[in-house]
């Protein structure tokens, strides 16, 4: 579908601009956003690999193995299909723990493979399971301490204070959280009626 609508929204531009005498304008901003599209690019590219080295870190010394076991209570409650099932929990958990920095895109590649060891276990494998839904979910509500990813754009935008946000998208992302979880666990207990 949006490979429908963003042709229609760019010939729409193009002949508003060419009717309205604004060509030239809207030239000037096509290279100046790809001149910002390659700094933030780049700019998220430094900060995607120090997370990535320092989860690999927190991995390779144990580190994570260690958070993971503060956050086996959460996990149990929240993924109770996984039973004690270690390697998912674990990458599970570091997942969370990526979110919980706000490394954002830094998390992904952790919980892609968190979902490919869920499916595994999936025993209908055309249907979620509610294990795959709830780690959807978390990620969506992406709970966060330091939300780095937002911060380093609010850099490369010049803003003057970038960590003014923090509470903010504590608040938000810690009712989101709450809230997903409620309704899902809801859904999951009387879903199966």
């Amino acid at each position: 579908m949006l490979n429908i609508l963003w042709p229609i929204f760019i010939i729409i531009s193009y002949a508003y601009a060419c009717f309205s005498g604004n060509l030239e304008n809207i030239n000037n901003s096509i290279f100046s956003s790809c001149n910002d599209a390659v700094e933030l690019t780049i700019t998220f590219l430094g900060t995607i690999t120090l997370w990535c080295g320092v989860m690999q870190i927190a991995e390779d010394s144990h580190l994570s193995e260690k958070l993971a076991k503060l956050l086996r209570p959460i996990i149990r409650f929240l993924f109770p299909e996984i039973k004690n099932d270690e390697k998912i929990s674990s990458e599970i958990s570091l997942n969370m723990i990526a979110n919980i920095l706000g490394l954002g895109n830094a998390a992904t590649p952790l919980g892609l493979k968190a979902m490919q060891s869920l499916q595994e276990k999936n025993d209908t494998k055309d249907t979620v399971s509610n294990s795959m839904a709830m780690l959807i979910l978390i990620n969506t509500a992406s709970l966060q301490l330091i939300p780095t990813t937002i911060i380093a754009v609010r850099v490369s935008l010049g803003s003057q204070n970038p960590t003014n946000i923090i509470l903010p998208v504590w608040i938000s992302t810690i009712l989101a959280a709450f809230a997903g979880v409620l309704s899902a666990k809801l859904f999951i207990k009387f879903g199966k009626r």
